[in-house]
Order: structure tokens, then sequence, then C-alpha cells
């Protein structure tokens, strides 16, 4: 699929990705390292997910993120698990946005406080359009 090679054009204030062969919808994120250079990622849209964004533990390391405090979460199978949260600069919508990393063991996902504010259409099909429009 090439959808998610396609960059957003400046100013349009949609976020656009793909689904997946797994269907799993996708977009791209670049996140800033403490220094200010950016890493793009692509990360899995989890309506179940009420946070920002989580990330593997080899990659917060490689960005350089700041710790800030370690809590309890309610896994998706009901279970509690201590984790780790770090801080981040994420550029979403073209604009650089701080945001709470959860540490995780799996993709990176975008929960729904990253896409707070935001009306998400996916059409479920493989290579479908995954588009993040800002409301108004």
């Amino acid at each position: 699929c090439s959808a998610l090679r396609r960059k957003s054009n400046p100013g349009d204030s949609v976020i656009r990705g793909v689904v997946t062969s797994d269907v799993q919808a996708v977009v791209r994120l670049r996140v800033q390292r403490p220094a200010g250079q950016e890493e793009e990622i692509h990360g899995v849209i989890d309506t179940g997910f009420n946070g920002s964004l989580t990330l593997p533990p080899g990659l917060i390391v490689t960005l350089g993120l700041d710790w800030r405090r370690r809590s309890r979460a309610i896994l998706a199978d009901g279970t509690e698990s201590i984790i780790d949260t770090y801080e981040a600069t994420v550029v979403w919508d073209g604009e650089p946005r701080r945001v709470p990393v959860d540490e995780a063991n799996t993709d990176p996902l975008v929960g729904m406080t990253l896409m707070n504010g935001y009306e998400l259409r996916i059409q479920v099909n493989d290579c479908g359009t995954v588009t993040l429009e800002r409301l108004p």
C-alpha cells in the first residue's frame, strides 16, 4: 500500500494512514528526540486505549525519552500492570505536541487522548484509507 508513504499537505488538518493486510489501521507519526531530531514511526490506531501513545522499550531508549512516573494500568484483557511513562514531543497534524508515552512490549499504539478533537474514519479493507480530520 502506498497510502502510508504519502505525506499530508501542510495546513490541511488531516492525518492520513492505511489499513494493513493484518487489518490494522496505521498512521505515520514523527517523534522528536530531546535534541530535536525526529524519528518516523508507524502507530496502530487503538480506540480501546485511552492514553496518548505507547512505544516499545527499545524505541524509548533509542529516542532518549525522559522518564516521568510509574503507574498502574488496566490492560485490554482486564489484568493490572505496572507501567513506566515517559514524555515525548510528537508532531501531530504538523504541530509539536508534548504527550505522555507509556512503555509497552507491542507495536506503537495511538490512543484516544492523542486523537481527541479529531474525526476518525477507517475504510476497513486491505489498503483502505485511514483519516483523522480536525473537528471544527
